[in-house]
């Protein structure tokens, strides 16, 4: 196969990007580096079957010649973290908004496969009936709030892409990551385990947001990529949304625990008022925890990598 990754260099795109080679696959990135790294991707330079952009996907002649040469479209690229979204309010929902139509516009062409990225963060603050549901109903906060603009991106991404299948039979395949963790993610724009990790090796005191109480579900990026690779090549996934997460759920407190015990660490944790982390462009969600039936039913999916062993990893990588 000869495949496209947009946001390649990030930090899923860049280990999608390492298992498709390993197979076999022509694997074609794209990347304006804006929050991926180039020494995610550095060691594949000298593989004959990889080849690199740096450019936007809203470059539409530089998106209509990689989409002519490629199979299947990974659409990733997009403005990620919650730090970077509050931060950066309106280069988020134009990258995530304005991308992903182009990437959809340039695939429609050739009908080629666009497998598209999106978040947990569309359920917003739903309450009520959890784990959360594909067909769940979402509740969000008012526009004043910036939080929000992220999850009003991705569910405006996702009404392309269902409208490209049902009006031109454009093939998408929808995919909600909840959580995805592992080697190269870096904590520097919201991102928690690698945060809590980073800190922890240095013994600088782990920074809480809130009271911690707020629970999560963690997912491997083995597993991940094990889930997002049945998917794209499920024929019956065509024009579905999927979940794509684990069963492994903790609270940000005992995961903080749970990373300073496993670190030998002597920080202290300290708890910081949302307020005085993001200002006034925050709220937290208290519970998120997919439910899988869905993606079990098409692709057999079965996390297998539980979160000690996922942070095992982390930490390795951290400390070399």
């Amino acid at each position: 196969m000869r495949v496209l990754i947009t946001g390649g260099a990030g930090f899923i795109g860049s280990h999608l990007a390492d298992r498709l080679l390993a197979r076999g696959d022509e694997v074609y990135v794209i990347d304006n580096l804006s929050t991926g790294s180039f020494s995610n991707i550095n060691h594949l330079e000298d593989n004959p079957r990889f080849h690199v952009t740096i450019d936007t996907v809203q470059d539409q002649k530089v998106m209509k010649n990689l989409v002519a040469q490629c199979d299947v479209i990974y659409h990733l690229a997009a403005a990620v973290g919650v730090q970077y979204v509050i931060d950066n309010p309106l280069e988020s929902l134009i990258n995530n908004i304005r991308g992903t139509e182009i990437v959809l516009e340039q695939a429609n062409v050739e009908k080629k496969k666009v497998i598209l990225a999106s978040s947990s963060e569309i359920y917003g603050k739903k309450n009520g009936n959890v784990p959360f549901r594909e067909d769940d109903d979402r509740i969000l906060g008012p526009t004043t709030v910036i939080r929000w603009s992220y999850s009003t991106s991705k569910s405006v991404d996702e009404l392309l892409a269902l409208a490209y299948w049902r009006e031109k039979k454009l093939p998408t395949v929808i995919v909600r990551f909840f959580n995805v963790i592992g080697p190269r993610q870096t904590g520097r724009y919201g991102m928690v385990v690698p945060r809590f990790v980073k800190q922890s090796l240095l013994n600088h005191p782990v920074t809480i947001y809130g009271d911690g109480e707020q629970r999560r579900c963690f997912t491997d990026i083995d597993d991940a990529l094990d889930g997002l690779i049945a998917l794209a090549e499920h024929p019956s996934a065509v024009g579905e949304i999927f979940n794509l997460g684990s069963n492994f759920e903790i609270s940000i407190k005992d995961l903080a625990h749970k990373i300073k015990t496993m670190t030998e660490s002597s920080s202290p944790i300290k708890f910081i008022p949302y307020e005085e982390a993001f200002a006034n462009g925050y709220e937290d969600l208290h519970y998120r925890v997919p439910n899988l039936d869905k993606i079990k039913s098409f692709v057999n999916y079965n996390p297998k990598f539980n979160l000690d062993a996922t942070i095992r990893k982390i930490i390795a990588y951290h400390e070399a």
